[in-house]
């Protein structure tokens, strides 16, 4: 097959194979708040539908980079997709809130396997004059594929039901099997390496620990017994992670690799600007739905500027670094992102979106395109070819980590700010104990909370502004954090992100 074939159908196959996990968690953040009127699921219960996809994503990434480097990235790749669609399938039969939350886990998996696998088949397929442009492209059209899920899924939950958002990855992954078909597998590959099978399941169950007690202490209780010892067993299985990977012959995550300034450097910024922006992707359509009175397909079109404008810049920031380096896209993108979400935390309730939430929308979508594929590039250039699928692994376990935790972090504030508020505006409310007993036994929905209907007119009327209210100071707060976290993004490349294209033994 001549290169310019095989590079083709390099593209159309990773193009399409990471698409499948981007498309599925923009989807199922607009579906959330279907989620959580049709299968009367409280806020955490939604939480875990995006948390336990993310879990396995964040610890089982680091294991496939090493599976793809043993047994072949095509091989891992393939398994994969047959599993995030058997998974899909199930997501979208599932009966109750529950066993969604256990597809999710197993769509995860599968995530796990193709993200790693696929970017490390796209690097080692390009040579180093044309792998910056190739991760442009790559990114640019995984913006356009995954600009169409939110839209399609907003109208299909408008229209007929979330289910559908699961059903559309069937298509896909169809394409992407042919595609892979045609990828001659020329990977030299050690079988009798061994995997790190230990480490894989210590960071699994010590993020599930930490993840857990934090989405449940809302309910538990920050203090209680139960989210302390969760949260103390979490930390001391990390730690116990992190001690057999200093030990073992075949780790997963080879804690040398962080010697390299550039590699820790491209990771720690890894972690603040997607812990911003997982955050404030996982609220705001309970803005737009819940608070705004958009449709689920307005919800869906509202992200529409940011993604394209991913996919138009990507392309061109990944040239950027072929000539420059990375630190000055990486220095400057996540510093427009902290711009952006500072613009999110303007608008009130009500008011036309061209001038309420496009200018950040906007915003965020510029720095983010100026920052993905200098980022991805960056990290790729850091460590030899040999282990590109290992540090594939570990930066997107970063970027996972980083999502998982800020919003079960997040989830605590947000809940704790609506509550202070929803105190203060509900003292001048006149309305009856058993009322108010309700709507505190409902604080869990946030600006889910449905009001009896044998309640006034008038008084309903007082009680849905002071909900409203309150989320909007809550979703104001996760906003502002996330603008902290993007400009820490920021300083981190300027302190650690060299300014000259590096070599991969430097």
């Amino acid at each position: 097959m001549e290169s310019k074939d095989r590079n083709r159908w390099v593209l159309l196959s990773t193009i399409l194979g990471s698409s499948l996990t981007f498309i599925d968690a923009t989807v199922v953040n607009v579906a959330l708040p279907a989620l959580q009127a049709n299968l009367d699921a409280n806020v955490t219960d939604v939480q875990w539908v995006i948390e336990g996809y993310a879990l396995m994503l964040a610890s089982l990434i680091l294991v496939s980079g090493s599976l793809g480097d043993s047994y072949g990235r095509k091989r891992i790749f393939i398994t994969g997709v047959v599993l995030f669609t058997i998974a899909s399938l199930w997501c979208g039969l599932a009966r109750d809130i529950q066993e969604l939350i256990i597809a999710r886990t197993f769509q995860g998996i599968g995530g796990a396997l193709i993200i790693p696998s696929s970017l490390a088949i796209l690097s080692s397929s390009f040579d180093d004059n044309e792998r910056g442009k190739a991760i442009g492209t790559w990114s640019s059209l995984t913006a356009v594929t995954a600009a169409l899920g939110p839209l399609l899924g907003g109208w299909l939950i408008e229209n007929y039901s979330w289910r559908w958002i699961f059903f559309i990855n069937i298509p896909i992954a169809v394409i992407v099997l042919y595609a892979t078909t045609k990828i001659p597998d020329n990977q030299n590959r050690d079988f009798s390496q061994k995997l790190d099978w230990a480490g894989a399941i210590l960071v699994t169950l010590g993020l599930g620990a930490i993840v857990y007690g934090l989405i449940e202490s809302p309910q538990l209780g920050l203090g209680s017994f139960e989210v302390i010892t969760l949260e103390l067993v979490g930390v001391l299985l990390i730690g116990a992670f992190l001690i057999v990977e200093s030990k073992i012959k075949n780790p997963m995550m080879p804690l040398g690799l962080f010697k390299s300034k550039m590699f820790s450097g491209s990771n720690i910024l890894t972690f603040f600007l997607y812990a911003a922006l997982s955050g404030a992707l996982f609220f705001f359509p309970f803005n737009l739905i819940q608070l705004q009175g958009y449709t689920a397909t307005e919800a869906g079109a509202a992200f529409l500027p940011f993604v394209i404008l991913i996919s138009l810049l990507s392309r061109w920031a990944g040239g950027l670094v072929d000539k420059y380096g990375a630190k000055l896209p990486l220095v400057i993108g996540p510093l427009i992102v902290s711009v952006g979400y500072l613009l999110y935390a303007l608008p009130g309730i009500g008011g036309s979106y061209w001038e309420t939430f496009f200018p950040a929308i906007v915003t965020v979508g510029i720095g983010m395109g100026i920052s993905v594929a200098p980022l991805t590039t960056s990290v790729m250039s850091s460590v030899s070819q040999d282990h590109s699928g290992l540090a594939s692994g570990i930066n997107n376990a970063v970027a996972r980590t980083a999502g998982l935790l800020a919003i079960a972090v997040m989830g605590i504030i947000v809940l704790h700010d609506f509550n202070l508020n929803l105190d203060k505006e509900l003292s001048r409310i006149e309305m009856s104990t058993e009322l108010r007993d309700y709507i505190d036994s409902e604080r869990i929905n946030l600006a889910g909370i449905q009001l009896p209907e044998s309640v006034e007119i008038e008084t309903a009327g007082k009680i849905r502004a002071a909900i409203n209210v309150s989320f909007l100071s809550a979703f104001r707060m996760v906003m502002i954090i996330s603008a902290l976290l993007a400009l820490a993004s920021s300083f981190t490349a300027f302190l650690s992100i060299s300014g000259k294209k590096k070599s991969n033994d430097e």
